[in-house]
């Protein structure tokens, strides 16, 4: 079956670790002010990126019977920094079309609002298509070496977004659609990993994408990245936030 070619980058409550971007780099402190860590009894499970003081947007594959604990404005998720925020999500939307792949996005109602600080800040989101080749990037913090190496900081990896044909070409196994987009590192063996699922993909200051899924090896262009295309959900996103 596909799905046994494919790494479902979430984690449930059976004991894996939590991980991190393979072959990238430590982000600079606080300089991705938008991101949100959506653990499960301290420990991560996926990422996301806050949307509005009360909403994180992250992937559908990431939802659970067991409320998150959602913590912002962190720079490392072991240390016990004042600028963090934490707030627990009393609601999660999936997509209406999400069936496994396709529509891979979702959307975290807060218990609160997010007292926006130099730590802790908003990120707008692209309503245009990405074009094939822009420079973007990801970031989070799940498995930086496909090895359940826990990373210290928040790990972020520059991606360049593949061609519609190239990623159908490479992924015969799954249907890629058009509310995908895919990308890859400048190197073999760069991009996220398990544990950065739902995070952002930032292209021109506005996300793009969310981390949806990968092959068997985490970064590996023969089975290039797979986000979802934040601009083929737009106006489902608009409706939630419209009426939430």
């Amino acid at each position: 079956m596909a799905t046994s070619f494919i790494l479902l980058l979430f984690f449930v409550l059976n004991g894996a670790d939590a991980s991190h971007i393979v072959g990238g780099r430590d982000a600079a402190p606080h300089s991705r002010p938008y991101m949100a860590s959506l653990q499960v009894r301290g420990r991560l499970n996926c990422g996301g990126a806050l949307v509005r003081e009360d909403f994180v947007l992250t992937a559908a594959h990431c939802q659970i019977p067991i409320p998150y604990t959602v913590v912002l404005g962190a720079d490392s998720l072991s240390g016990n920094e004042s600028t963090k925020q934490e707030f627990s999500a009393v609601r999660s939307i999936p997509h209406p079309n999400y069936d496994g792949h396709a529509y891979d996005i979702m959307l975290l109602k807060l218990n609160g609002r997010a007292r926006l600080t130099e730590a802790v800040q908003l990120i707008s989101l692209k309503m245009g298509r990405v074009r094939t080749g822009s420079q973007c990037i990801t970031a989070g913090w799940g498995d930086i070496g496909d090895n359940n190496t826990i990373a210290k900081t928040l790990q972020e990896v520059n991606v360049t977004i593949l061609p519609g044909r190239t990623c159908r070409r490479r992924w015969r196994t799954v249907p890629i659609t058009r509310s995908m987009v895919c990308g890859v590192g400048s190197r073999v063996f760069q991009g996220f990993c398990s544990g950065d699922s739902g995070g952002p993909l930032v292209c021109h200051g506005a996300v793009a994408g969310v981390v949806s899924f990968s092959g068997r090896r985490c970064g590996d262009p023969r089975a290039p990245d797979v986000y979802t295309r934040v601009s083929s959900a737009w106006d489902w996103i608009a409706s939630v936030l419209n009426n939430k």
